[in-house]
């Protein structure tokens, strides 16, 4: 007999049965998606963060939201991976690509004020991706990585700032789509 997506969700409340159970849950796809949007509200910081975590994976366009008030999440570990799920492009197209106004603005708010730096490391990644874009998002990086009381944010915030690994891959990357547009 195989459990229900709400019976799995449960199980992601106990250590030692959340990876197999989340694995579970990867594996009905989107069938389990209302079972995971049930357990977003659920007591258990470890069911919210799992939630967030499949959503990074499968989410539909009517969960956006729900992913956007995840960042205001009591737990640190759960804004985090709300963070990571809003700003990961590789399982998301059309209608379930976040806002990317919007991703920016929630974004910055965490880097500014979240107090949890795993949280503002993520923001630092959201708002990375869009500073060769966007000359609000490169000014949040510059802030970063000049005076986030965390050295591990501001070394991330160097790789997305002029000059940094990423920040200079992107914009190679951005070029040649250009280029190949034309």
């Amino acid at each position: 007999m195989s459990e229900t997506a709400s019976e799995l969700v449960l199980r992601l409340a106990a250590e030692h049965h959340a990876r197999g159970a989340f694995r579970a849950l990867l594996a009905l796809g989107a069938a389990a998606l209302p079972g995971v949007r049930a357990g977003l509200t659920h007591d258990s910081r470890a069911v919210r963060y799992w939630c967030c975590r499949f959503l990074d994976h499968f989410v539909a366009a009517e969960m956006v939201d729900d992913l956007f008030e995840m960042l205001a999440d009591p737990a640190p570990e759960v804004r985090a991976a709300a963070m990571h799920a809003l700003a990961c492009d590789r399982c998301k197209a059309g209608d379930c690509r976040p806002d990317a106004k919007r991703t920016l603005t929630l974004a910055m708010e965490r880097l500014r004020c979240d107090p949890d730096a795993h949280v503002r490391a993520h923001a630092v990644g959201a708002i990375g991706e869009m500073a060769n874009e966007s000359g609000e998002a490169l000014q949040a990086i510059l802030a970063a990585a000049g005076s986030d009381p965390s050295p591990a944010v501001r070394k991330k915030a160097r790789w997305y700032a002029p000059g940094g690994p990423i920040f200079e891959r992107q914009r190679s990357k951005s070029g040649r789509l250009r280029r190949r547009a034309a």
